[in-house]
């Protein structure tokens, strides 16, 4: 069957699965893939590095697992660091994605953020490949350059821009990798409830950081985090509500006294002197020095609010 043809299908079933089911897909829906001609294509296979049968030589996919054996992570220069199929750099896994490096061919990129979940990145091309390190690099450009059935560039100036275009695209890519995987991560932790209120609809959770993203200590991590719906998120990043050292909820004493209806009431004063609900594992509970450190703001803000 056509590569470019395969390649194309692919990246199609890929956006309407996203539009359908958000960005964050199932390992089960990309493992059964779509049907091209009568034939099944799959998009991920048990290896992390998958080449369904109907293609001849390069992979369609490599895979990064929630919790894998490999230790991918983007590099100094931005791009992913993508790990070789064990030590053997001729393994026929390693060798097919020197293929796709050396015929341009995009791939797609499925990054683990929760156990059988992934987010999709396409197309990824492999950039680089450093045999002593054993690993290959990846850049993520942008749909419109998928560049199936096209002629590569032939001079300096367009892989300038190429590279340059793909290194910004794989920098944005890193963010919302990043961010989904917080959330992820966070919500499972939390039994995909509100921490503060219990409330179960994941569509109206978050991920909120003990430390703000913008500081220093404010790492995604799942310690940094809690889930938190919509409104409770809000009250929190604003200090209408604190979380103590003993995990008890704390309402800014002017709002305490403040005088509004049912809402205010029930959903924000109402919450004060409550515990909130932690993970099971204790590695997962919220890091106790960022919550004193929050804590301390939170009393800070009380002060100065009267």
């Amino acid at each position: 069957m056509d590569d470019s043809r395969v390649r194309a299908a692919a990246f199609d079933w890929l956006a309407e699965q996203v539009a359908l089911h958000g960005d964050v897909l199932s390992r089960s829906l990309l493992a059964e893939g779509f049907v091209l001609d009568g034939q099944r294509v799959p998009m991920v296979g048990p290896q992390g590095i998958f080449k369904p049968r109907v293609l001849p030589d390069a992979p369609l996919s490599i895979t990064t697992a929630p919790e894998g054996p490999y230790d991918d992570a983007f590099g100094a220069d931005g791009l992913l660091r993508y790990r070789y199929r064990g030590n053997d750099v001729n393994h026929p896994d390693n060798r097919g994605l020197r293929t796709a490096m050396q015929n341009r061919l995009p791939l797609v990129y499925f990054h683990g953020v929760a156990r059988g979940r992934y987010v999709a990145a396409w197309p990824v091309f492999i950039v680089g490949d450093n045999i002593e390190g054993l690993a290959f690099s990846v850049a993520v450009d942008d749909a419109t350059y998928i560049g199936l059935g096209e002629p590569a560039p032939d001079n300096g100036v367009a892989e300038d821009a190429s590279s340059a275009r793909r290194a910004y695209v794989t920098a944005g890519v890193r963010v919302r990798l990043h961010q989904r995987t917080f959330r992820e991560r966070v919500l499972d932790a939390y039994r995909h409830q509100c921490a503060f209120c219990r409330l179960r609809h994941e569509e109206l959770l978050d991920a909120a950081h003990i430390i703000p993203d913008r500081e220093p200590e404010g790492e995604p991590v799942v310690s940094n985090g809690l889930a938190l719906c919509n409104l409770h998120h809000a009250a929190f990043d604003r200090f209408f509500l604190g979380l103590s050292p003993d995990f008890v909820v704390e309402v800014r004493p002017d709002i305490l006294r403040e005088a509004d209806g049912p809402t205010l009431k029930h959903a924000i004063q109402g919450l004060h002197g409550t515990r909130i609900l932690l993970p099971r594992r204790s590695a997962l509970q919220p890091n106790p020095a960022l919550v004193e450190r929050r804590y301390a703001q939170f009393r800070e803000s009380s002060l100065a609010a009267g």
